[in-house]
């Protein structure tokens, strides 16, 4: 939210945000801030009148809230349709199979408790339908066992059962659709995940030209099923022998998007205003090689912090230092980024690797 309301405001446009957070990191760089609850109506009613379009970046909200917006002629980018979709794991992976687009195997149940009656090919992931992201509400599960070690919360939830992939790469790739109907694509990206938390994004990936022809193409097709406006991103599974498959997709910038600040002719936060505001779509062409890393919580600090090392880090050329203004930090919450651009992507990812280090996050005294 941050860095679209930098890109709004640098083209001329007034930005409101709606954020629970007092002085949230969007309000810090925005017109206004409307602190309520995302399902407040009375806060959205005020939302939508004093804006001409309306956009979100993250997909834990009602959908059912934009839905009456939209119905009384407002505009919201990607639509509630496209929300209702994604936010349900189950609804959304039917909706990419019927669109004949390469996912896992799936099935959905009411509960965990049917598990037990008919057990699926071990190893297989389990996942709650709605509300999981950075691997929060996923378990694989590699014998029937493992079941026990669930969370009584998630017991009675509706969950979706996959077929584990056992990959070799984590791909990713944005693509944007104007209301034109154009549709453009970012590079094919190569994430590292640890935790089930982003850590690194590889910029181009490393893959043949066949393979990401293949990529290009899913996501082509991605943009013309949603047949929607905004941003994308196609998260993706590379086996050894180059079968790919859909693993989400997010209707909004992504954290594996954040590269394109600096390392393409026009960002993905540059591109979503381009795209809800009606202006042509900018180039997406790769300027250099690039790397990003999160800046994440450690078990070193909680609540207020600071950072030491700053110095040092911002002496290292070509590399860009982004600190999101949050308030408090916690174990692997994610409080910033570091793109580094080089000659290629690999030496990108080792220098970034160590401005990362040269960074400390440390509590402030109370």
């Amino acid at each position: 939210g941050r860095m679209i309301s930098y890109e709004a405001k640098r083209l001329g446009y007034k930005v409101v945000v709606l954020d629970p957070t007092p002085d949230s990191p969007a309000g810090q760089v925005s017109d206004k801030q409307i602190v309520a609850a995302y399902d407040d109506m009375k806060a959205i009613r005020q939302l939508v009148e004093e804006t001409k379009v309306i956009t979100y970046e993250f997909e834990h909200i009602d959908a059912a809230v934009l839905e009456t917006v939209e119905a009384e002629g407002y505009r919201v980018y990607p639509s509630s349709k496209s929300l209702r979709i994604i936010q349900n794991k189950y609804r959304q992976k039917s909706f990419l199979q019927q669109a004949g687009l390469p996912v896992p195997s799936f099935f959905k149940l009411s509960s965990v408790d049917e598990l037990y009656e008919e057990e699926p090919k071990y190893p297989y992931i389990i996942k709650t339908c709605c509300g999981g992201y950075d691997g929060k509400g996923n378990y694989v599960i590699n014998k029937k066992e493992d079941l026990t070690n669930l969370p009584s919360s998630f017991l009675k939830r509706e969950v979706i059962i996959e077929e584990y992939i056992d990959f070799e790469r984590e791909l990713s790739i944005l693509a944007a659709r104007s209301k034109d109907g154009k549709i453009i694509y970012y590079p094919v990206v190569e994430n590292i995940h640890k935790d089930s938390i982003l850590r690194t994004t590889k910029v181009p990936a490393q893959i043949d030209k066949d393979l990401e022809q293949r990529v290009f193409s899913i996501a082509m097709a991605v943009m013309r099923a949603f047949d929607d406006i905004g941003i994308f991103c196609v998260e993706l599974f590379q086996k050894k022998d180059n079968k790919i498959f859909i693993n989400e997709i997010a209707p909004r910038p992504h954290n594996s998007g954040h590269y394109t600040i600096e390392g393409c002719i026009t960002s993905q936060y540059e591109q979503l205003v381009r795209a809800i505001t009606g202006l042509p779509l900018g180039s997406p062409r790769l300027l250099s090689p690039c790397a990003m890393v999160n800046i994440l919580g450690d078990n070193s600090a909680a609540g207020e912090y600071t950072f030491s090392g700053l110095e040092a880090a911002m002496q290292s050329e070509a590399a860009y230092v982004h600190l999101y203004g949050k308030k408090t930090t916690a174990y692997q919450r994610k409080i910033g980024h570091i793109t580094v651009l080089d000659e290629n992507a690999e030496k990108a990812a080792e220098r970034a690797e160590a401005v990362l280090d040269s960074l400390s996050i440390k509590c402030l005294e109370g």
